[in-house]
Parts: C-alpha cells; sequence; structure tokens
C-alpha cells in the first residue's frame, strides 16, 4: 500500500473557527476525486471522551457504530465525507496520558526510564494519528487539532505533528492553518495582523503552514493577500478564502472554486481523478432554492445552545432536501410548559407543522416534554421522538390513554407506582457514568405492516444507541391494548426500540439516535418521513 498523506489543520486567533468544517470540506473534495480519507479529531480536553460534559458547554456528544462517544465535529466529517467513523477519528489528552500512565504501571515499555511528555507522550500521539488511516485503509488522512495555536494543553499535539512532518517526508505531510480576519467596520477594511501573530505563533512550534485559510464575511483584496504572503511565507496562490456561507454544504463548493483541492494534491504530489461533484452540485441547489417551507418545533432542554442538537437539526435539514422544502426550525425550552407560570404548549406550537422531542438527561423539562407529546398526540400534529423523545411518549401515552396515574420513568421519580420506564438490566450495578451506557450500532427488528416497515422499506435495521433506560416489558401488554403498537424491538423482543400510533397522522419515536446516520445526500427515513408528515399537515391547513 502507498505511503499514507497526512494533512493536518490547525486555527488561530478564535476557537469556534470552522475548523471541522474546513477539514470536513476537503474530506469530501479528495473523496470526490477518488481518494480513500480518514478523518480525525484532537481534542486537547483531558476528559477521555464527550460522553460526560456539558452539552452547554461542549455541544452534542456524537456516537459512532463502535460506541464511542466523540465531539460533534465526527459528526460533520461523516455528513460530508459519508463514511461510518470510529473511535480512532477521536483522540483526547485523557486517552493519551491514561494510556501512557498505564503502561507506566505495569511496568511496560518505560520500565527503569524516566517518562516525559517527549517522546512518550508524542509517540503516543503520532501512534494513534497513524492508526487511523491504517484502521481505514486510507490514502490520505485529515486531522484536525482542536482549540487555538498558542494554548497550552495543544502544545504536545503540535509537537507531535511538527515530528511527524519530519519523519513521514516533506511530500507526505500538508499543514493547513484556519484563521480569523476580522473586519473593522470604523476603518471599513480587513485586518490581517490577527493571522499574521497566529502564524508566528505557529511558526514559534516549528510548523510553517503550507496553505492559510481566511474566515471572513469579506472577500480578501489583493492588499490583504499580499500582507499574509508576505508576513506568513506562504504563496498568494496558497491564501484560500472561507467566506461565511448560507449552508454548510456550500463550503466545499465554495473551496472547489478556489481550487483548495488541487492545491493540495500539488503539494503532496497526488495524481487526482476529475472530481465527481455533481450530485453535491444537484443537493445545494436544492438547499438553496427551495420550492416549500415547513415549520418544525424542537422541544428540548439545552435549547439555548443549538449545537446541542446539531445532528438532529442537520437531519431535519436533510429531510427537508429531500422533499425540496426550507426547514424552518423553532427551538422551544420544555421547562417553559411546566411549574406554576406554564405556558400552554397549544400558544407555542399552533403554528408548528411538526414537533419533535429530542434525547436528553435529568429530571428538568421531562413535565413540559410530556405535555408537549400530548399536544402533539391529541392534535394530530406529526410527531417524532428520540431516545428520551420515545420515554416521554410512553409515559405520556400510559398516562393520559392507559390511566396509569402517575406513570414515570425511574430515572426521575424511583417512586412512581407505575414505572414504565426502567433502567436496563445491564445497567444496574454499574457506577461509572464514563462510557457505560448502551452505546453503538445494535439491530433491531421492525415489525411487518408498521409505519417503520414503510418508512425503512426494510424489517432488519441497525441505529446507534446511547441510553441507561428501556420500556418496562411489564407494560408492554397493557400499553398495547391501549393502542400503542412496537414497531420496532430487539432481535429478542426483549427490548423497545420504536413505537408508534397507527391512528396517527404520523407518530413515531425510537429509543436509538438516527439523527446520527442521516447525510444531506441521503436524509435518514425517520426524518424524512416526518419532514413529508409535516408538508401534507400543512398543505392541508392552507
Amino acid at each position: 500500500m502507498a505511503k499514507v498523506k497526512h494533512i493536518f489543520v490547525t486555527g488561530g486567533v478564535v476557537s469556534s473557527l470552522g475548523k471541522g468544517i474546513t477539514a470536513a470540506s476537503l474530506g469530501r473534495l479528495l473523496r470526490a476525486r477518488g481518494f480513500g480519507v480518514a478523518m480525525l479529531k484532537i481534542d486537547p480536553y483531558i476528559n477521555v471522551d464527550a460522553g460526560t460534559m456539558n452539552p452547554f458547554q461542549h455541544g452534542e456528544v456524537f456516537v459512532t457504530d463502535d460506541g464511542a462517544e466523540t465531539d460533534l465535529d465526527l459528526g460533520h466529517y461523516e455528513r460530508f465525507v459519508d463514511e461510518a467513523l470510529t473511535g480512532r477519528s477521536n483522540v483526547t489528552t485523557g486517552q493519551v496520558y491514561g494510556a501512557v500512565i498505564h503502561r507506566e504501571r505495569r511496568g511496560k515499555r518505560y520500565l527503569g526510564k524516566t517518562v516525559q511528555v517527549i517522546p512518550h507522550i508524542t509517540d503516543e500521539i503520532k501512534a494513534r494519528i497513524r492508526r487511523c488511516p491504517k484502521h481505514h485503509r486510507a490514502r490520505i488522512a485529515i486531522t484536525e487539532i482542536g482549540g487555538t495555536v498558542g494554548d497550552i494543553e495543544s502544545q504536545p499535539f503540535l509537537e507531535a505533528i511538527r515530528q511527524m512532518g519530519n519523519e513521514e517526508g516533506h511530500d507526505n505531510v500538508c499543514y493547513i492553518h484556519v484563521t480569523l480576519m476580522p473586519y473593522l467596520g470604523i476603518t471599513e477594511e480587513l485586518k490581517t495582523k490577527p493571522t499574521q501573530h497566529s502564524v508566528r505563533q505557529l511558526l514559534g512550534v516549528g510548523i510553517q503552514p503550507d496553505i492559510v485559510v481566511c474566515r471572513s464575511r469579506l472577500p480578501l483584496g489583493k492588499e490583504e493577500r499580499q500582507k499574509i504572503a508576505l508576513f506568513c511565507n506562504v504563496s498568494p496562490d496558497a491564501i484560500v478564502e472561507n467566506l461565511d456561507a448560507a449552508s454548510l454544504y456550500q463550503v466545499p463548493l465554495m473551496l472547489e472554486e478556489q481550487g483548495m483541492a488541487d492545491l493540495v494534491c500539488r503539494r503532496l504530489r497526488l495524481k487526482p481523478a476529475p472530481p465527481d461533484l455533481d450530485e453535491w452540485r444537484e443537493m445545494v441547489g436544492r438547499i438553496v432554492s427551495p420550492s416549500r417551507e415547513v415549520r418544525i418545533a424542537m422541544i428540548g432542554k439545552y435549547v439555548h445552545l443549538h449545537d446541542s442538537y446539531i445532528s438532529v437539526t442537520e437531519a431535519l435539514l436533510h429531510g427537508g432536501i429531500h422533499h425540496n422544502a426550507k426547514v424552518s426550525i423553532t427551538y422551544v425550552d420544555s421547562e417553559q410548559f411546566e411549574g406554576p407560570d406554564a405556558v400552554d404548549p397549544a400558544s407555542m406550537l399552533a403554528e408548528a407543522d411538526g414537533i419533535l422531542v429530542p434525547g436528553g438527561f435529568g429530571e428538568r423539562g421531562i413535565e413540559g416534554k410530556i405535555r408537549a407529546i400530548q399536544y402533539a398526540r391529541e392534535n394530530g400534529v406529526p410527531y417524532l421522538g428520540l431516545c428520551l423523545g420515545l420515554q416521554t411518549a410512553v409515559i405520556e401515552f400510559g398516562r393520559n390513554v392507559c390511566g396509569l396515574d402517575g406513570a414515570h420513568s425511574t430515572e426521575f421519580n424511583e417512586n412512581t407506582p407505575h414505572p414504565l420506564i426502567i433502567k436496563m438490566k445491564d445497567q444496574v450495578y454499574k457506577t461509572n457514568l464514563g462510557g457505560t451506557m448502551r452505546l453503538g450500532a445494535y439491530p433491531c427488528a421492525v415489525a411487518p405492516g408498521t409505519l417503520a416497515e414503510r418508512l425503512y422499506g426494510a424489517t432488519e435495521i441497525s441505529e446507534r444507541h446511547r441510553h441507561r433506560y428501556e420500556v418496562n416489558n411489564a407494560y408492554r401488554e397493557q400499553l398495547a391494548q391501549c393502542g400503542l403498537v412496537f414497531g420496532g424491538t430487539s432481535p429478542q423482543a426483549d427490548l423497545v426500540e420504536m413505537i408508534e400510533l397507527p391512528e396517527h397522522p404520523f407518530f413515531i419515536a425510537s429509543q436509538f439516535h438516527p439523527e446520527f446516520k442521516s447525510r444531506p445526500n441521503r436524509p435518514h427515513p425517520l426524518f424524512r418521513g416526518l419532514i413529508g408528515a409535516a408538508l401534507e399537515r400543512r398543505e392541508r391547513r392552507s
């Protein structure tokens, strides 16, 4: 197999610049040229993974098929590159130091040695970078370094990729640096100085960027390009604009117009096939010029940070792309529907064409979600529930249709008289919170003749999970007698995976997280179905 080509994407000036989208877009462009691409995100935090982090601070936890709880950028990678990633695609400081300390304690490899950042920590980082493309049998590895140049916690990772520049050879490593070009309104000009200082920081650790990507509101002028080229020691042709875009999916085409992928291929001495971006262009065309519009209300508890539900948001947009419709999402805090000053759900949801309740943890906002689900069920509003959205739908149905007063989940009320949702058997004695849930891809048997089968067009599927609680099998018969249909179960039929209401225009919920597998060019069946049903409702009401 030919030697792997490594591309390292670093960032400067501020965080949240779009390094992940830049990396993902480049991955899409290289895939379009026939190359196998492996994507890797390095996160400098000491947490082993993102699983125990607050969504308000870190955003969504993305789950891979093999059960890794990872950074949300892996979701962007999968959606752009259209390949299922694994836990090997996310490396953290916690993982690196944990592995090195574990070997030191066992006396393996380091016996008698003083264990240090260089070479032991950097060697571990390099090993993890190299194993990712090897696992995926990829020709090109794109590695994004989280944070910004100058952060203390990023130093070992920058040192590791500096070393790889020497070890892999000049023609096998490309450094891309993403910086901010702020616009100063008072003088009406773009400022290059932050980019100059950021590149100088990178040069200070021994890395010369081959390409500088400038995040900006406005196109760069000739003067700005000349300044960056002069002070950052790069060719003017190697300065790429990454302008603000109406849709993330426009970014690959914007970078393609500037020849970024060809620039990388020349730098790495790769011989690409002609790029095939016809499907992507057609898909973006439908995003830019939709013929219809639909309104979806997302009822959550982390709605003040939209990144907490980024995969759900994107999956809804994918459903809209399929139906050539613009999806307008209203993020509704479920706490508004509970307590002494509770708002009537009808007052906020009357204009919604569809309602979605995503996953989450903790008691806060649960009663508000249940009230919103009741509104959707009683008023024929298309409904999709995800994970906790299934559990709260079962609780609402049990209380208001089956007459099970006080029904609840033992997660929120251990003394409920009707525990419709209980902790899974294999979770009862687990004490550690990190990495101990039911995680990753599991098979699901879809019941014939159900809405689920019509949506999937299959009776055997696989979906990704992240939960500790499940529907209590002791109540399944009673719930079924009242009209709740179990549209999907585990192959052994011992776990409920999907529920639906056949008398409702569209009411379905999943214990798994379908949003993780949705793609802009291949929307997930459940989201495609929700948007289709919501459009039908909108047309009936117009």
